[in-house]
């Protein structure tokens, strides 16, 4: 048996832990500098070995969650000096860090999931740093916005990664309406609580695109559900908000197809019930490209039945 097989064979009846803890390696050499490493969103195994490398090398790791950091790094064997770094505290731990990394050290920065400053802390850390002419290297690995977008179906030659809408529909309408006439999927992040509202609002704002919403990506409940915004919406008001971390994808201007009955009157009921029918019909008309007057008499219809429901 050669060298090699008998390592392989060794690893093979050792815990798992022991023998990914043999994967990375310590570099007392790495460079000075700010690493923004990358890792997992669910999956551990999406870890690289890279991140392995530097987390287990630098002088500090500064994390949005220490005990998310230290659950991540104990279960490769990984050890390293944590330090908080988060929005709440960052103006004030930030002269330190960089007093530091312009005296030499080197300090890792890390989310608590994906990769940093993608809606996570950091991006004032590494534009100070940057200004003060000190190394900043991105250490890449997983993200949920191109984790979504590779697995929604949706255009991936050009895109928009826009965060969080606003929390309330007033905002986030006008917010939503900055883009509507980007060309390229859109990508959100999103609540499970504010779910159907933002797809209500989405299909109101950009009518019956296709779409996607992801979440739990990577984990064992991993879903994507497709289809368009005004369907996808009726679905979550239906079924209610589900579990998990999710990433909703708008196709670009003319990926909409025709929109059925449940689209039609989905858009009617999600529209504000103390506005007039005609302009609530207009509206909808001009978003999904049809006759005012066929959808003024759907919603006639649909304020009778709920009238008649309500006696």
């Amino acid at each position: 048996m050669s060298e090699a097989e008998a390592r392989l064979d060794d690893d093979s009846r050792q815990p798992e832990d022991a023998v990914l803890s043999r994967l990375f390696r310590v570099d007392p050499r790495l460079a000075p500098g700010l690493y923004v490493v990358s890792t997992p969103i669910g999956n551990l195994r999406d870890i690289t070995l890279r991140a392995l490398d530097i987390l287990a090398s630098v002088d500090i790791v500064c994390a949005e969650d220490t005990r998310v950091a230290g659950k991540l790094m104990s279960a490769f064997g990984v050890s390293a000096r944590l330090r908080p770094y988060h929005d709440h505290n960052g103006a004030q731990a930030r002269p330190a860090l960089l007093n530091e990394l312009e005296t030499g050290s080197r300090i890792a920065l890390m989310s608590d999931a994906g990769t940093p400053l993608i809606s996570d802390p950091g991006y004032k850390l590494v534009r100070e740093a940057a200004e003060r002419g000190i190394p900043v290297y991105a250490i890449p690995g997983a993200s949920a916005p191109l984790t979504a977008l590779a697995s929604s179906g949706l255009p991936t030659d050009r895109f928009t990664f826009a965060g969080f809408p606003p929390p309330k529909s007033s905002a986030r309408k006008r917010f939503l309406s900055e883009m509507k006439s980007l060309q390229g999927t859109l990508i959100f992040f999103e609540g499970p609580s504010r779910l159907v509202a933002s797809l209500t609002d989405m299909a109101e704002v950009f009518g019956a695109r296709e779409a996607a919403v992801a979440r739990e990506l990577t984990k064992k409940f991993e879903e994507t559900r497709r289809g368009f915004l005004p369907d996808l919406a009726a679905h979550y008001a239906e079924a209610g908000p589900p579990r998990g971390e999710i990433v909703i994808l708008v196709g670009p201007p003319g990926e909409q197809g025709p929109p059925e009955a449940n689209a039609i009157d989905a858009a009617i009921l999600a529209a504000d019930s103390t506005r007039p029918l005609k302009a609530i019909a207009a509206e909808i008309a001009e978003t999904l490209g049809l006759k005012r007057r066929d959808v003024y008499e759907r919603a006639l219809e649909l304020r009778d039945a709920s009238h008649d429901e309500e006696a």
